[in-house]
């Protein structure tokens, strides 16, 4: 199940990656719902003033939604940065997104301790590879 905070997070990298407003056939994509389910969801957060949703246009963050996003892009990275750095997870993506809807922001900021996040974070986010672009990751030689 996605939480509120996955879906305005996925907003946030989708209005980045699509350079305007988030379609919700691509929200849906890069969170792995039916179109449906994040109609449903977007609907929601439009209820809650943290984005409006134009039919045939798509979803735009409101400057609330923007600043919870950018939260739960911070939290994610962080949980990916200490999956990485800590504990050496190979598939930390698959990790990082099963732990994110239950790490609250008080787990996360103890992690935060543990870990040397960037004070660009959650700016070096790359939605395209939907990495960390300043982590540093081992490559393995073919």
């Amino acid at each position: 199940m996605n939480t509120a905070n996955q879906y305005l997070k996925a907003i946030y990298l989708v209005q980045e990656l699509e350079d305007g407003p988030a379609s919700t056939g691509s929200i849906a994509e890069m969170l792995d719902v039916s179109p449906a389910s994040a109609n449903e969801m977007v609907g929601k957060l439009e209820q809650q003033g943290l984005c409006s949703h134009e039919k045939y246009k798509g979803v735009d963050l409101t400057e609330e939604g923007i600043v919870r996003a950018r939260d739960a892009l911070q939290n994610y990275c962080i949980i990916e940065r200490f999956l990485v750095e800590v504990l050496e997870v190979e598939d930390f993506r698959t990790e990082a997104r099963q732990l994110e809807p239950v790490i609250d922001e008080t787990v996360a900021e103890r992690l935060d301790t543990i870990i040397h996040r960037e004070p660009q974070c959650p700016d070096c986010f790359d939605a395209e590879e939907d990495v960390c672009s300043l982590l540093e990751l081992e490559t393995t030689a073919d």
